[in-house]
C-alpha cells in the first residue's frame, strides 16, 4: 500500500514541475520530498524520476501514477472538507435506539424538528430494552439511546457514555376500576401480599416486561424491599399490552407516568408507597459526541422540558377547577 504523504509528494512534484516548488507548496524541506519519493519508487517497483536538465521529470510510470496520486489527494480533501463541515453541520447518519414509551412520547416531534431544519440529517430509529441497546451504543452501532432506570434498580452502564437526564417521573399501579385499590390516593406495596387479582396463596398477580429488562428487575426489587416475591405472569414487552390484561382483571402492574398514555378504559393509576421512579436519559459515547448527536440531545431535553410544564400546567388547572 503507497503512503499518503508519498503520493502527495509526487502530486506536488506533477503539479508544480521541480522538487523546490513542490516542497514549498508542502511546506517541507527538498530533501523531505527526494526522500519520500525515492521510498515510493521502491514500493511501486518503478522509476518515478529521471533526470531532466538540471532538474527531474515523471518517467512514464511516475505519469501513471501521478494521476492517480493526483485522484486520490483529491478524494482525500473532499473529505477533509466534509469532515471539517461536520464541526459545525448537522448531517449525516443519526442511529437512535430507546425503549418504546420514551421513543413515542419524545422523539416524534423532536425528528421532525431537526430533519425539517437539517435536511442533510438522516435519522433511523430502533426501539428495545436497554440491556439489548446499550451494546449497540458501545460498539459503534448506534449513536444515541433513550435509557430508562428505575429508583428501585438503578441502571449501571459501561464506562466511556455520557448521559443527561430528561425526565423524572412516578411509576405507579395500574388496577381494573372494580378492583379494591382502585380509589385510594396511595397504596403501600406491602399490601400487594393481601390484596389485587390474585393467585391461589393471595398474592397479586403482575404483568412486566420480560426478564432482565429495567421494568422486570425495577418491579421485582421494589417488591422486595417491601418483603414480597412477585409472581410475573405475564411478560410483555408493550405497556399497552399490559394495560389491556389489567383492564381483563387478569393482573396488576407498575406503569411510569409516560407509558400511561393512551389509557385504556376501566384502568386507574395508584400512586405507591415507598415511591418508585423512573428517569429517562440520553445516553451516547463520550468520544462520539457529533453535532448531530449534540442538536438531537438539546432538542430532546427542550421537548421534556416543555412536555413537563404542559402537564403541570393541566394538573395546576384541574386542581382550580376542582
Amino acid at each position: 500500500m503507497f503512503s499518503l504523504e508519498r503520493l502527495r509528494a509526487l502530486d506536488a512534484v506533477a503539479v508544480h514541475g521541480t522538487i523546490a516548488r513542490a516542497a514549498a507548496s508542502l511546506h517541507v524541506t527538498a530533501s523531505g520530498v527526494s526522500q519520500q519519493l525515492a521510498k515510493l519508487e521502491r514500493e511501486s517497483g518503478h522509476r518515478l524520476l529521471e533526470p531532466y536538465g538540471r532538474s527531474v521529470r515523471l518517467t512514464h510510470a511516475g505519469r501513471v501514477l501521478a494521476a492517480h496520486a493526483a485522484r486520490v489527494c483529491a478524494q482525500v480533501a473532499e473529505a477533509e472538507a466534509d469532515l471539517a463541515d461536520m464541526q459545525d453541520e448537522i448531517l449525516g447518519p443519526l442511529r437512535l435506539g430507546g425503549v418504546g414509551s420514551s421513543l413515542r412520547a419524545l422523539l416524534p416531534g423532536v425528528l421532525t424538528a431537526l430533519t425539517a431544519s437539517h435536511p442533510r440529517l438522516v435519522p433511523t430509529v430502533v426501539d428495545g430494552e436497554v440491556v439489548e441497546l446499550v451494546p449497540g451504543l458501545v460498539g459503534g452501532e448506534l449513536d444515541l439511546l433513550l435509557i430508562e432506570s428505575w429508583s428501585s434498580r438503578p441502571i449501571r452502564l459501561p464506562q466511556g457514555l455520557a448521559v443527561r437526564t430528561l425526565v423524572v417521573e412516578e411509576v405507579q399501579l395500574a388496577v381494573p376500576d372494580a378492583h379494591p385499590l382502585a380509589g385510594r390516593e396511595r397504596v403501600g406495596l406491602a399490601e400487594l401480599g393481601e390484596l389485587g387479582e390474585a393467585d391461589a396463596t393471595g398474592a397479586a398477580v403482575w404483568a412486566s416486561c420480560p426478564v432482565g429488562t429495567e421494568p422486570y428487575e425495577g418491579l421485582t426489587q421494589a417488591l422486595r424491599e417491601v418483603g414480597l416475591e412477585p409472581e410475573v405472569r405475564y411478560r410483555v414487552t408493550e405497556y399497552a399490552t399490559q394495560l389491556a390484561l389489567v383492564r381483563g382483571g387478569l393482573c396488576v402492574a407498575l406503569v411510569p407516568e409516560m407509558a400511561q398514555r393512551p389509557c385504556p378504559p376501566g384502568v386507574r393509576f395508584v400512586p405507591v408507597r415507598p415511591v418508585v421512579r423512573r428517569t429517562v436519559q440520553a445516553a451516547w459515547r463520550s468520544l462520539g459526541e457529533s453535532p448531530a448527536v449534540r442538536a438531537c440531545v438539546a432538542a430532546l431535553a427542550e421537548a421534556a422540558q416543555a412536555q413537563a410544564e404542559s402537564e403541570s400546567g393541566a394538573a395546576g388547572g384541574v386542581r382550580a377547577n376542582g
